[in-house]
C-alpha cells in the first residue's frame, strides 16, 4: 500500500488543490492579503487552495497542530532594511480561516483539550492516501 510519505509533498499538494478548489470556497479578501509580514506584496498565484492542501498535509503529518505551530511553519525571513534580518511569524487569520473551513468540511477536527490544536479525521485520511494511492499509480 502506498503512503503519503512515499509520495513528494508537492504531488500530493497539488493534488489536493484540486479537490480542495471544488469544494472549498475562498474568502473575498484572500486576493488582497499578504501570507505574513516578511512579504512585501500579496502572492501573485491562486494560493488560497495550495495552502489549505499544504495545511491539510501538515495536519496529517505533526497533527494535533495548532494556528500558532502552523504560523511559525508558514514564517520567514523579513528584511530589517539596516538592521540584521529576523524571522518573523505567517499570518494566523489565513491558517486560522483555513483550519476552520478544513473543519466544516471534515476533513480535521478539535482535540478534546482545546489547547492541543486539530487533528485529521478518518475522511481526511481517505482523501489524502487516495490522492498518494492515484498519483503513484
Amino acid at each position: 500500500m502506498v503512503s503519503s510519505r512515499d509520495v513528494e509533498a508537492s504531488v500530493i499538494i497539488e493534488g489536493l488543490a484540486n479537490i480542495l478548489e471544488k469544494e472549498m470556497k475562498k474568502p473575498e479578501w484572500a486576493e488582497y492579503v499578504k501570507t505574513g509580514v516578511f512579504h512585501q506584496r500579496p502572492p501573485e498565484t491562486e494560493f488560497w487552495y495550495v495552502r489549505s492542501a499544504s495545511i491539510l498535509r501538515k495536519v496529517y503529518l505533526d497533527g494535533p497542530v495548532g494556528v500558532m505551530r502552523l504560523r511559525s511553519f508558514y514564517g520567514g525571513r523579513k528584511n530589517m532594511g539596516r538592521r540584521p534580518s529576523r524571522f518573523k511569524k505567517g499570518s494566523g487569520k489565513i491558517v486560522r480561516t483555513i483550519l476552520q473551513d478544513l473543519e466544516k468540511l471534515g476533513y480535521i477536527e478539535t482535540v478534546k483539550n482545546p489547547n492541543k490544536g486539530r487533528r485529521i479525521t478518518p475522511k481526511g485520511q481517505k482523501i489524502i492516501e487516495s490522492v498518494a494511492k492515484n498519483v503513484k499509480v
